[in-house]
């Protein structure tokens, strides 16, 4: 009398110990499952490994990224900083040079305007003393 097994879709006798399907038996799938487990674990440790080299060269990138773009942003900050005092020292250059002009072309001038800034420094340091 033939049992049908449902698990294989194969027939074997009532008795029997071998199995018609030619699977092996149950030992020998017990150590194709420990080789399929080993390999398993292999495979997750070689991804894990991956993903951590992954992230460790993307964090490295995004480092140098930040620390070209900070240089970067240092650098023209400088180079503002550097032609805005050349611009301020000019532009007293400039002033002065004025001042000269206008002492050379009006003598009398310069003297009554040296005098009134004197007297409006005065004012100013006496404050609210009277």
């Amino acid at each position: 009398m033939n049992i049908h097994d449902q698990r294989t879709g194969s027939s074997s006798e009532k008795g029997g110990s071998s199995t018609m399907s030619g699977r092996p038996s149950s030992a020998s799938t017990s150590e194709g499952n420990g080789t399929d487990l080993n390999s398993l674990r292999s495979d997750f440790n070689a991804l894990k490994d991956t993903v951590t080299d992954y992230i460790s060269k993307a964090s490295t990138d995004a480092m140098d990224s930040a620390k070209k773009t900070t240089s970067d942003v240092a650098s023209q900050i400088g180079n503002t900083a550097s032609e805005m005092a050349t611009a301020a020292s000019d532009q007293a250059k400039t002033f002065a040079a004025e001042l000269e002009r206008m002492g050379r072309n009006n003598p009398l001038g310069a003297i009554a305007g040296a005098l009134l800034v004197g007297v409006v420094i005065g004012l100013i340091g006496r404050g609210g003393r009277s």
